[in-house]
């Protein structure tokens, strides 16, 4: 594979690094050898290295000294550490938006992407439902206005995306649950009810943390 856009190599870099990662053909702790990286994608060592500093950021990979670049371990305590900073990064979202929408127009596109999971879970396409999932975040941000928050998440999403493919069996059956979830959530947001908004993503954040542990076993 040969990548072109210098200007963009290393992000092209990470985001092909972190795809085999997110789908399990790069195993937690197994080491990234950046000489195999180079050649097989041929380009530059240097941009290798540049793209493993972004996936570290990512926390998908860690950096060693004197070892090297390891593939993330998923064990419980990151999964719960992980889920339950979501959750609260997902209210401030959610919140966000209930406190700042002014006209209905504003919520067309949660509107949107709750038609697109409807029509996700009909073709019984987990991951476009799970993509579309993480779309509500990033429709909320200009709500949000707020770019340390929205750097936050987008930096976390990847090793959020890696734990939804490992659970995605799982996902299949919870679609229709996401769903009237996302309804609830929704009714939340329009009545400007920050209580009700925590209890239902504080529930979805649960029951997603519950799930990948499951597949962990």
């Amino acid at each position: 594979m040969t990548f072109k856009a210098p200007d963009s190599l290393c992000e092209q870099i990470a985001h092909y690094l972190a795809e085999r990662i997110i789908r399990g053909e790069l195993q937690p702790a197994e080491r990234i050898q950046e000489q195999k990286v180079t050649a097989a994608l041929n380009v530059s060592r240097g941009s290798v290295r540049e793209a493993l500093l972004i996936l570290e950021r990512r926390h998908l990979v860690t950096i060693l000294p004197r070892r090297g670049a390891h593939v993330t371990e998923l064990n419980e305590h990151n999964v719960r550490s992980l889920c339950g900073l979501m959750s609260e990064l997902y209210i401030l979202l959610g919140n966000a938006v209930a406190q700042n929408w002014k006209t209905p127009a504003d919520l067309a596109p949660f509107l949107d992407i709750q038609q697109r999971l409807t029509d996700s879970l009909g073709r019984g396409d987990i991951k476009a439902f799970v993509e579309d999932s993480f779309n509500v975040m990033r429709a909320a941000y200009p709500f949000a206005d707020n770019p340390y928050l929205q750097e936050t998440v987008e930096n976390l999403q990847p090793a959020m995306s890696r734990t939804y493919y490992l659970a995605l069996d799982q996902r299949k059956a919870d679609m229709s649950e996401y769903l009237a979830l996302f309804a609830k959530l929704l009714e939340a947001v329009v009545a400007r009810d920050p209580a009700r908004i925590r209890s239902v993503l504080a529930e979805y954040a649960q029951r997603s943390c519950e799930q990948v542990l499951a597949a962990l076993v």
